[in-house]
């Protein structure tokens, strides 16, 4: 059993990746699951951050769907011995909660470790896609106002984060040029997973 998680800030191709990854992983019959998205708070956590609560309910709100996640999801195929990739983790909270809470708390990273000491199961391996911010930006395409986590300064103050997390756990940490072309990125990663979980390349890939 392993457990692989996706990370990166948003335009950084991760979701891209993600759907590569179900392609070209297939014959490993990992589960493949997100955060938030995965259980019904999920929805409630996308509702929060439509309307732009205050960072603290967002923070644990987030912290609910990944207790829920673990519970529906992430355990269960753990104990059945099943290779988990998630798109966003616990990471995300850290990197992305960390920036909407400074200034709130006074040390909004070890908060958040403590909402979650003694019940998340962490990560094994954690490929982090790392990009400049106005590239990840210019990647975004809307038709209206972005959401608060797509600001470029947000997005620096997470992408910073994320490497600082990253710089204390190089063991789990795989940090990728996510301005590689898809296809490469899809190889590259597929390569590392497979790495990662004593598997060799399938012979019928595309």
């Amino acid at each position: 059993m392993v457990l692989i998680t996706l990370e990166g800030i948003d335009g950084s191709g991760k979701s891209t990746l993600f759907a590569a990854l179900q392609r070209d992983l297939a014959d490993l019959s990992p589960v493949f699951t997100r955060e938030p998205g995965a259980t019904w708070i999920g929805d409630q956590v996308r509702r929060a951050i439509a309307e732009e609560v205050d960072p603290v309910t967002e923070a644990l709100l987030f912290a609910a769907d990944h207790a829920a996640h673990l519970d529906a999801v992430i355990r269960p195929a753990l104990a059945e011995g099943k290779i988990v990739i998630s798109d966003r983790y616990t990471d995300s909270r850290y990197a992305y909660q960390w920036a909407t809470l400074e200034g709130v708390l006074p040390d909004p990273l070890a908060w958040l470790r403590q909402v979650h000491a003694g019940w998340t199961v962490p990560p094994d391996h954690t490929l982090l896609l790392v990009l400049p911010v106005e590239v990840a930006l210019s990647r975004k395409k809307h038709a209206g106002k972005r959401e608060h986590f797509e600001e470029a300064a947000l997005l620096e103050r997470v992408q910073e984060h994320y490497l600082r997390l990253a710089g204390e756990e190089p063991y789990r940490f795989m940090v990728v040029d996510a301005e590689i072309g898809e296809e490469e990125l899809a190889s590259f990663a597929e390569g590392v997973v497979r790495d990662w979980c004593g598997s060799s390349r399938s012979r019928h890939r595309r």
